[in-house]
């Protein structure tokens, strides 16, 4: 089928800055949402009165569609196309924020689950289309560097996230138990209404920018060419799934991504309740700094990691990220307090090469077909955010909010193992 999507051919029609431009900033816009998560675990714990481990399906829900969604999407993008996905994730997004206004009004926490599904669902299928999109939007010799340069975008998103968060969703008001108990009924009710209702604007606003976006994308004329998007057979796509699964190099790479990705989300989501807990004098609106510090960290890290692997191995600095996080997050539970939160946002400096590099180790050298399947695979194992920040919760209602950093360091224990088996060639010949 033809659709419009650019030659990165020498010769072809080159686009000009706006396409790209309009995709790379997508990887802004899922940064933003996914970090927003962190603030709202704060403000529903306190809105709905819930236990940490409840707080926590908030991520269940936002990464169950990614793990259910990033499937379909891949199929659909090969049917219609890297814009017509972009497009239409675009405007899943759109609606799961415009949900947050009558989740807020029945001040019902499952409609907000709900709307968070949403929301992750089309970033699904950004995730899916957007990378190697912008791969395509230029020339073929210039492409690490425009995937590259939209990474970046994404922990500036992360940050704006974390930022609206913490100064249009956080009242800055903190009720103890006892005030709370003290109040009367009707008082108590326009408390957590009020806390309920904080979210509404910020994401209205969301909702109508991303939609909007959608909008422009659609309107905007991206250069034309023939791609190529027909499926292969239905037994070919499941010889190529069955081969990926037993290649033991490739569920390694699964396996230590699900366990990353618990472990990132799971540190970030509960930073903002590890500092309340271990730090006197706190509010939400002050701890998310916190948040804001190891968003930087996980910028710079970017940055830096990129550099170091001009010189070292990508999977040996793995190997050493890796420990040394699973050395400061056991910090971070011997000593809870302000250092614990230090060592928690030097955490994310250390994160920042992870998921890139597990990926790239996961697809390495395969083929078209099994890089394919292997991409949608590996986005599935976003999973790993829900399942690991729910368990975090657990550790943390029958124990500390610090005790349940040990489940982040189990986390990392497990790239690590990834990192040095790749590293001597333990998995090799497991094909």
């Amino acid at each position: 089928m033809t659709e419009e999507v650019p030659t990165p051919t020498a010769g072809g029609e080159r686009p000009g800055w706006l396409p790209l431009a309009l995709i790379v900033s997508l990887f802004f816009l899922w940064g933003g949402a996914n970090n927003l998560n962190d603030v709202l675990i704060a403000q529903f714990k306190k809105a709905f009165v819930l236990s940490d481990f409840r707080a926590g399906l908030v991520q269940s829900a936002f990464y169950l569609g990614y793990f259910l969604v990033a499937m379909p999407a891949g199929m659909y993008m090969r049917r219609f196309g890297y814009k017509s996905a972009v497009i239409f994730g675009l405007v899943l997004y759109g609606v799961g924020a415009l949900l947050f206004w009558p989740a807020a009004s029945a001040g019902t926490y499952e409609l907000f689950l709900l709307a968070l599904f949403v929301i992750a669902s089309g970033l699904a299928f950004l995730e899916t289309s957007a990378n190697p999109f912008v791969t395509l939007l230029g020339p073929r010799e210039t492409a690490t560097r425009r995937l590259n340069l939209a990474q970046a975008f994404n922990p500036l998103g992360s940050i704006a996230g974390v930022l609206i968060g913490q100064h249009f969703i956080f009242s800055g008001v903190e009720r103890s138990p006892a005030q709370i108990a003290a109040m009367g009924t009707a008082e108590r009710a326009a408390y957590y209404a009020t806390e309920t209702h904080a979210v509404q604007w910020p994401y209205l606003v969301i909702g109508l920018v991303v939609l909007g976006w959608g909008l422009l994308i659609l309107l905007t004329r991206f250069p034309r060419s023939v791609s190529a998007h027909a499926a292969s057979a239905t037994h070919a796509g499941a010889s190529v799934l069955g081969k990926l699964l037993r290649d033991r190099r490739f569920t390694g790479a699964m396996c230590a991504q699900f366990f990353y990705v618990g472990a990132q989300v799971g540190v970030w989501s509960y930073t903002i309740r590890y500092v309340q807990a271990t730090m006197s004098g706190f509010s939400a609106r002050d701890a998310a700094n916190f948040l804001t510090a190891e968003l930087l960290c996980f910028m710079a890290g970017r940055f830096i990691g990129a550099a170091l692997m001009k010189y070292v191995a990508p999977v040996r600095l793995l190997m050493l990220f890796a420990a040394i996080n699973v050395g400061l997050t056991l910090y971070a539970v011997v000593h809870p307090g302000s250092s614990g939160a230090y060592a928690l946002a030097a955490c994310s400096f250390f994160m920042s090469v992870m998921y890139p590099t597990v990926f790239a180790l996961g697809v390495e050298g395969r083929g078209d077909d099994e890089r394919k399947l292997g991409s949608a695979l590996l986005v599935m194992t976003i999973i790993g955010g829900a399942v690991l920040t729910a368990a975090m919760g657990a550790v943390s209602d029958h124990s500390s909010i610090a005790t349940a950093m040990s489940v982040p360091a189990c986390c990392f224990a497990v790239v690590l193992l990834f990192a040095w088996q790749r590293r001597h060639g333990t998995m090799e010949g497991a094909r």
